[in-house]
């Protein structure tokens, strides 16, 4: 017989509560194997793919995409014995109920698209004709009929004017609402008669020389009054008239109204807009002038605000900045990227900051440590988790490179492509970002010289390495051309003093100065 299984939302890793559904990758009917990828969910760091722990046929898809659940809600339901015959008690075609209309409960969510199940004493009642108004008859909610529409005309000092809408959906101005038949005991299919259409209020006399009420119909709750030609006039330019507020005589809109409304929307050019390259307003709401779009924070940007606030006013953040003449590491970038041994690899002066750093934090091991509040213990690390810190289009992320301290030049650039890479494509997991410990912010590549960076939660330094640009420098006594960055270092004041930090600092500078200088300390 067939047997349904549900699949409650995992822990995705770390302790989360909640996650979103991304994606499914699987739908009603489809038939689905054990450890098939089923549907991509959005935890708070980072897109993961949930494997299927049942195999057979999805009968239900009980989360909709977007929608945020907590850990332990059911999300599926497969029926993992299809072939199994019903029992025998069970009527012909009986299968497992749906709810007729929408949720009944916050835990029974409806999967969109399925099959409607209508009550027993519903069964016995024939089918509606084809030729009965309304369409379709969903049960509890009788038939609604066709909406009539009338146009009212009246005169002003401009001529007749036109008080309804340019459409058969219109309604008359001021007309009571037409309340659809409901289908009852008595009724008769195909005669009954349709209620005679409450009479139109009287239209409100209009006085040529009335003073503009100021407001557009849209806040007056009023359809705008408007000629013909003006209505056209509306629709080649795509202003709604009910937004536009009148100034002719009774409140009646007029040319040169929609022109200066026009005029208006066109002086205020909006900074920024809905683009293909803003992913994140597809999930907001804009508001009625198009003004401003909303979209709830949630998954990385919620994770990334609430990690950065309890850094920023948790650990007392110091930060020490140096300028530094990087020539020679150019120069070496240049080198290593002709060189057939890093052929395979993409050599940039990331790469040479990231080995400094490791070798500062060698010569310096108390700067790699973290602090402890709960047991009021400082933690000092004995390995490296490098961070990277990178902007993706769903927010920052901060994977590490694991164990980083052990790894040679070649291997160091194949991890940073890696970490990049899946960086970019959002497939970053909770154990790529999970235990870091010291971490690199390239804002060079932005353009930026340097700023004040905010901690990782949990790390005590974070380095910000900034654009590499040609610049005067005095280069052994002499004014040169050089290529100069700035460096800028925020530590953990309660664990990494000034006198600390400076040195982590400059020993980072005097690398990437002088990369022979990694020889001596490496």
């Amino acid at each position: 017989m067939p047997s349904f299984q549900q699949f409650r939302l995992p822990d995705a890793g770390e302790g989360l509560t909640e996650a979103e559904i991304a994606a499914w990758h699987v739908a009603v009917g489809d038939t689905v194997a054990i450890n098939q990828t089923i549907v991509e969910i959005e935890t708070a760091k980072s897109l993961v793919d949930l494997p299927s722990p049942f195999a057979g046929v999805v009968t239900r898809l009980l989360v909709e995409e977007g929608t945020t659940v907590e850990v332990g809600t059911p999300i599926i339901e497969i029926d993992t014995d299809p072939t199994g015959e019903a029992p025998a008690d069970a009527a012909p075609g009986a299968g497992p109920e749906v709810p007729v209309h929408g949720p009944t409960s916050d835990a029974d969510p409806v999967q969109a698209g399925a099959p409607v199940a209508r009550h027993a004493s519903a069964a016995a009642e024939p089918a509606a004709e084809a030729d009965e108004p309304g369409g379709a008859v969903l049960v509890g909610y009788g038939t609604a009929a066709a909406p009539t529409a009338r146009r009212a005309r009246f005169t002003s000092a401009e001529g007749d004017v036109d008080a309804g809408a340019a459409g058969p959906d219109a309604t008359a101005a001021g007309a009571a609402p037409v309340r659809p038949a409901t289908a009852g005991p008595g009724a008769s299919r195909g005669g009954a008669a349709a209620p005679a259409p409450a009479a139109p209020a009287a239209m409100p006399t209009v006085r040529p020389g009335a003073v503009p009420t100021g407001e557009p119909a849209a806040v007056s709750g009023r359809r705008a009054l408007a000629k013909p030609p003006v209505r056209k006039l509306a629709r080649d330019l795509g202003v709604d008239l009910d937004s536009v507020v009148p100034t002719g005589p009774g409140g009646i809109v007029t040319r040169e109204d929609v022109l200066a409304h026009q005029a208006a929307a066109e002086a205020r050019v909006l900074a920024t807009y809905p683009a293909d390259d803003q992913p994140w307003l597809a999930s907001g709401t804009v508001s009625p002038d198009g003004r401003q779009t909303r979209v709830p924070v949630k998954s990385v940007r919620k994770r990334t605000a609430e990690a950065m606030v309890t850094s920023a006013f948790t650990a007392p953040h110091v930060t020490v900045f140096q300028t530094v003449d990087v020539t020679r590491t150019m120069k070496l970038v240049q080198r290593l990227r002709q060189d057939k041994e890093f052929a395979d690899v993409r050599v940039t002066p990331l790469l040479i900051a990231a080995k400094a750093l490791l070798l500062a934090v060698r010569r310096h091991p108390d700067v790699n440590a973290s602090w402890d509040e709960a047991a009021q213990e400082i933690v000092y690390k004995h390995y490296v988790n490098l961070g990277i810190a990178a902007a993706t289009p769903r927010g920052l992320v901060v994977p590490n490179i694991k164990d980083a301290h052990r790894l040679g030049l070649h291997d160091l650039a194949e991890g940073l492509a890696a970490l990049t890479s899946t960086a970019r494509a959002g497939k970053v997991t909770p154990r790529d970002m999970s235990d870091g410990t010291i971490t690199i912010t390239n804002v060079g590549v932005f353009g930026i010289d340097t700023g004040t960076p905010i901690l990782n939660p949990g790390e005590a330094a974070i380095l910000a390495f900034g654009a590499i640009r040609e610049q005067p420098w005095v280069h052994k006594g002499k004014i040169k051309v050089r290529h100069v960055t700035q460096l800028a270092l925020s530590v953990d004041h309660r664990l990494v003093d000034g006198a600390l930090g400076s040195m982590v600092l400059a020993d980072v500078a005097a690398v990437l100065e002088d990369p022979a200088q990694a020889l001596v300390w490496g």
